[in-house]
């Protein structure tokens, strides 16, 4: 990985176990207790993303196995009763399917996960085709950068463009993902600026800034 911002498909599993929307109930859930995964994508023709199974999908049918719902809770609980009856994938999964591009940021990707509240996301092309799946660890992979990366990082993409005239005294210093910077800046102004910069290179966990001689301030 290289450089900012990272994108999906550099953090994400080209390997992926997928069924399709045949596959009997008990062979989704072999596959999500082989596999270790909390999801699978259901695919049709080529290999169309068309939906998701996930463990939220399956436990309707445990949940209700020995129950008699009213006619209140038939009413508002009226999907996870017709997924308590599912025998087959493409009547378990959630459709039409949450997935991302390779080429999306992994700021998007994460945020798609939040909104969205999935663990996991398919990679798909223009066409709809299953490349890969990204889920929550994978996205914090970025966060494995070494501290040389980073400052090497911030030095090249934050002080000499922010700070070009100042950039040989300012020092980048980068301990455990946080970044500190420690010099003479002229212009003050830049010192937010600079602070949100430096928070947008992937893996930075924190900035702080320790102004020097001719130079105040505290990044926002």
């Amino acid at each position: 990985m290289n450089g900012s911002p990272y994108t999906v498909s550099d953090v994400m599993s080209h390997t992926v176990v997928a069924v399709g929307r045949d596959a009997p109930f008990k062979e989704v859930i072999q596959l999500i207790e082989q596999w270790k995964v909390s999801a699978l994508p259901v695919l049709e023709g080529e290999g169309r993303v068309v939906g998701v199974v996930s463990e939220a999908d399956l436990l309707p049918k445990e949940e209700f196995r020995d129950s008699d719902p009213d006619r209140f809770l038939q009413l508002r609980r009226l999907p996870d009763l017709a997924k308590a009856g599912a025998l087959t994938a493409g009547e378990l999964m959630s459709s039409p399917a949450v997935t991302v591009h390779a080429d999306a940021t992994v700021a998007q990707a994460a945020r798609v996960m939040a909104q969205r509240r999935v663990k996991r996301l398919p990679v798909v092309n223009d066409e709809g085709l299953l490349e890969g799946i990204v889920s929550r660890v994978d996205l914090l992979k970025v966060f494995l950068r070494t501290d040389e990366e980073l400052a090497e990082e911030v030095r090249r993409e934050v002080v000499a463009r922010l700070f070009p005239a100042s950039s040989e005294s300012v020092r980048v210093d980068v301990t455990e993902g946080v970044v500190t910077l420690t010099g003479r800046i002229r212009d003050t102004s830049l010192v937010p600026l600079a602070a949100r910069a430096v928070r947008a290179v992937e893996g930075v966990v924190d900035v702080e800034f320790r102004p020097g001689n001719g130079s105040s301030g505290e990044p926002r």
